[in-house]
């Protein structure tokens, strides 16, 4: 099987994991060198399933000696094989590279006869695309659970990011479909590159030169849809991968069903994509709107609204916070009106200190005044004009596709638990 193959297979074959963005670190070119790496990312090249990427995406191997139901790659499974050695994948990448097809590369791999053998075959890579290949560009590999943490230190050394997938959301999920990893399994690497990282600050004026361990951070996955765990579940969990962590992404990956097995959901199941999407707004939410996951769901309420985001459905169920003064609110209290987003919010409190905000004035600024203008007032007076209720409210925050329906109505069933909170 010559090189070209082996790149169809195991391209292919890494196009379920979506924990790729950009690279989130810049690097430049030193004397000597080639490749750089920009942290907003250059999107010049495609997936196998139309999707535009700035990193060659690839596994050192499909061959696994793990059996998860949910994987493509799982040993039982009937799938064309492929592997690359080392040399092969950093030619390959230092090619695509020169041809400026790509940024940078993202290395992931099947456990091929075990996590220290698999880890070393990628360090190996990565070793000769720094070390002989002199490539300064962005690295991203994952980490091989139950791989020893000498060997996770070169590769974070080599690095740029890593990331340990979750995989599933709970232990007993893990116990079903996944039998070959444990939670202990996944934790201990990313605590352990969690303590890796920290140690970057603690001798960054000691060390000030030195080779830094994978300085663009950590990152994880988990499938979504593949089993019971709730909204609320999972919320919770990542709110808690990033407080202990310091995680810089947690990605969901809705479940595309691949193979067929009575503990997963059927073949012609069609994957979770909204709820995928609104788990997302959630974690953006988390991350930089300075929300709880306590806030967006509880044990009452353990699944996403499907017709609003969760900062439309927060702000409906807690119209006592509003209305807020545009003009004297912190900006903590901006970041929870709809309609006014972080760089909004920002450019507000800007232009505040210059003089007194009118709602003319908030256009301008980026708000979007359709949502915003039943949550806000300008120096306490509300926008000439605008019907201040709860049904106008709603009708704000729907989708306009749903607006424009003619089969609205307020009191359609998925709307009723919101009208009467509302009350």
């Amino acid at each position: 099987m010559d090189v070209f193959e082996k790149l169809k297979i195991l391209t292919d074959a890494a196009k379920y994991d979506v924990a790729c963005t950009s690279s989130g670190v810049n690097k430049k070119a030193k004397a000597g060198s080639i490749g750089s790496a920009s942290a907003a990312g250059i999107c010049h090249s495609f997936s196998a399933d139309g999707r535009c990427i700035s990193l060659l995406k690839v596994l050192m191997t499909n061959i696994c000696s793990y059996d998860c139901k949910y994987c493509v790659n799982r040993r039982s499974h009937d799938t064309p094989r492929a592997a690359f050695t080392p040399r092969e994948l950093a030619e390959l990448t230092i090619n695509f590279y020169r041809r400026n097809y790509i940024e940078g590369l993202f290395l992931s791999s099947g456990v091929l006869k075990n996590p220290d053998y698999t880890c070393e075959q990628m360090i190996e890579a990565l070793r000769i695309l720094r070390e002989e290949y002199r490539f300064t560009g962005y690295i991203h590999a994952k980490a091989i659970p139950g791989a020893d943490s000498l060997l996770l230190t070169r590769l974070g050394m080599l690095a740029d990011r890593m990331s340990v997938n979750i995989e599933l959301p709970s232990q007993s999920s893990l116990q079903l479909l996944a039998p070959d990893k444990t939670k202990h399994s996944i934790l201990t690497p990313m605590g352990y590159i969690q303590n890796r990282i920290q140690e970057n600050s603690r001798d960054i004026v000691k060390y000030r030169h030195a080779p830094k361990f994978v300085p663009a951070g950590q990152s994880t996955q988990m499938i979504i849809g593949a089993t019971p765990e709730t909204d609320f579940q999972i919320l919770n969990l990542t709110e808690g991968l990033y407080k202990r962590y310091k995680l810089k992404r947690v990605f969901f990956s809705a479940y595309m069903p691949v193979t067929e097995d009575s503990l997963l959901p059927t073949i012609d199941t069609k994957p979770p994509l909204l709820r995928e999407h609104r788990l997302y707004q959630a974690d953006w939410l988390l991350r930089f709107y300075g929300f709880s996951a306590s806030e967006l769901l509880d044990q009452q309420n353990q699944s996403f609204h499907p017709h609003l985001d969760p900062k439309c459905n927060w702000a409906l169920h807690h119209i006592d916070f509003f209305p807020v003064d545009i003009n004297r609110a912190p900006y903590e209290h901006l970041l929870r009106i709809p309609g006014i987003g972080i760089t909004s919010a920002m450019r507000i409190v800007t232009a505040r200190r210059m003089s007194t905000l009118r709602f003319e004035d908030l256009k301008k600024l980026g708000v979007v005044l359709k949502r915003a203008q039943y949550f806000i007032t300008c120096s306490g007076k509300t926008r000439t004009g605008a019907k201040i209720s709860q049904n106008s409210m709603l009708l704000s925050l729907l989708p306009e596709k749903m607006v424009n329906s003619e089969q609205l109505s307020l009191f359609d069933q998925s709307l009723l638990p919101l009208e009467g909170r509302l009350g």
